[in-house]
């Protein structure tokens, strides 16, 4: 399962088997390889009940990240928490859900997809029904990290069933739903948590998840196919590389949840990112003697994976770090409810519906490094307009321009990068390039929420309306520099021409 054929440094990822047909540089000097699989109106076409499931169990994995936000101080008045307990609620789920996801794709590898998904799915319904059980901060937490070990299992399974069970234009699709809702979910997760939150109590946000998900567990048990190729078993696991990885990535988010209560220099801080740092260079040196290794090697030279992942990870910090700070804005300067609060965030959902829609047109013409970049772009003009609200702020004329920008760019970049980042990847590897991807995606939620809230908290308290305006501008300001970067390394790194409906397939035996 490891890869020992060299791969080209200049690759975009759709690396040709033997059988299939010769790749062509194209005169950007990426590689173009033609499809090799069916196009885009050939092949059966498949019912996509498959896609709904595994969309449904994406929806429920990525609101959990933000639906929290708007019910944390119903949460913290109702148990009597303190503050640090509160972040602990955001953090506990990123933490098991982020570090665990490159396990949960070698797993969905090794073992048979259907099984490794509605385990998932099952482990995410159960620990969101002790949640809203929970009695105190504790048992809360515990709960919390339960809903992460569920997401890590479930989520790259899904992908890598969208992978398997579909083809040419089906797969592109799906592949574009992915990156859509995902977007989605993370601002429609605010709105919901806001509403369930004033009209029914807190408990509710995680409670909507049970019926849902036992419906889910249900059909899939029906639906998703059996899979009919020997697995091999949990003896080929590359174990140490595993435990590594998985502890450097917790420390590193350990350390990054904890940065805007304890500071950047703070011996809390540094600690944790000192143990991720070491425990992620053991995780190379084993990866590197691994003789079937958690990550293939070579996989850091498929660049369409490689950049996608990178890209996701910014993008994401950027949508999840304005949702924070918005948050913050709308309920302590502007003294919005949490239901109004919620609501706010609706343009900024439906501009991100639209963005990916644009992305989609757009991909029949354009490669998708210049829909990224281009999207990317509008995010940063849209947080440069949010960093110049002003202390008496109103919604529509001060903060709605810059959301319906920001959203605008962020939809056409989530679209551009599902759909080739994982092109060309071959179906035994999908679940370990998935769990790559949507590393990228969680880290980078910690990431945003860590960096833009330390920037904002050198300008003042955000606990009070001054701190949080002078706080807001200049965490805008970053998010717009963060932004701009991250179109550069979409230009220069991404594929330079369109994804082929088929895909291309990538040689990784």
């Amino acid at each position: 399962m490891s890869i020992t054929e060299p791969v080209p440094a200049a690759t975009t990822g759709s690396l040709p088997t033997p059988t299939s047909r010769t790749a062509h540089p194209t005169h950007h000097g990426a590689v173009h390889t033609p499809p090799s699989g069916p196009g885009p109106d050939d092949g059966p076409r498949r019912s996509w009940a498959v896609l709904a499931l595994a969309l449904a169990a994406q929806v429920l994995v990525v609101l959990d990240i933000s639906v929290v936000n708007t019910a944390l101080p119903s949460i913290g008045r109702s148990l009597r928490l303190e503050s640090s307990d509160l972040q602990w609620l955001v953090t506990a789920y990123l933490l098991l859900s982020g570090g665990g996801l490159l396990l949960g794709g070698r797993i969905a590898d090794l073992l048979p997809r259907r099984r490794v998904f509605l385990t998932g799915l099952g482990v995410f319904t159960l620990a969101s029904l002790l949640s809203g059980f929970a009695g105190g901060a504790a048992t809360l937490i515990a709960a919390r990290a339960g809903q992460g070990l569920g997401a890590a299992l479930m989520t790259p399974a899904a992908l890598s069933i969208i992978m398997t069970a579909y083809s040419g234009a089906q797969r592109t699709r799906g592949l574009a739903l992915w990156g859509a809702v995902g977007s989605l979910a993370i601002a429609g997760g605010v709105l919901l948590g806001g509403a369930l939150t004033t009209w029914a109590g807190w408990q509710l946000i995680f409670w909507i998840n049970v019926p849902i998900g036992v419906v889910a567990l249900i059909v899939g048990w029906r639906i998703l196919p059996k899979d009919t190729t020997a697995r091999a078993g949990l003896t080929q696991f590359d174990l140490p590389g595993a435990l590594t990885v998985i502890g450097g990535l917790t420390a590193l988010m350990f350390g990054l949840g904890g940065t805007a209560a304890s500071g950047w220099l703070s011996l809390r801080t540094l600690a944790a990112l000192a143990v991720s740092a070491v425990l992620l260079t053991v995780f190379v040196l084993i990866e590197r003697r691994a003789a079937r290794p958690l990550i293939p090697p070579h996989t850091w030279k498929v660049t369409t994976l490689v950049s996608g992942t990178t890209v996701m990870l910014g993008v994401t910090g950027i949508l999840v770090g304005t949702v924070f700070l918005c948050s913050i804005f709308f309920q302590t300067v502007m003294g919005y409810s949490a239901l109004l609060a919620g609501l706010a965030f609706l343009p900024l959902a439906l501009a991100i519906t639209v963005g990916t829609h644009v992305a989609g047109r757009l991909a029949a013409r354009l490669a998708p490094r210049t829909i990224a970049a281009l999207g990317l772009a509008l995010s940063a003009i849209g947080a440069t307009l949010l960093s110049t609200v002003p202390g008496a702020a109103r919604f529509v004329p001060d903060l709605l321009p810059g959301l319906l920008v920001l959203g605008l760019g962020v939809g056409m970049v989530f679209v551009a990068v599902s759909v080739s980042a994982m092109a060309g990847i071959p179906a035994d590897h999908a679940g370990m390039a998935s769990g790559l991807l949507m590393t990228g995606h969680e880290v980078g939620a910690a990431l945003g929420v860590a960096v833009l809230s330390a920037v904002a908290a050198t300008a003042g308290s955000l606990t009070n309306a001054d701190g949080v305006v002078a706080g807001f501008s200049r965490g805008f300001i970053v998010a717009a520099v963060i932004a701009a970067l991250v179109a550069v390394v979409a230009f220069v790194r991404m594929p330079s021409t369109r994804v082929a409906s088929g895909g291309g397939r990538m040689h990784m035996h």
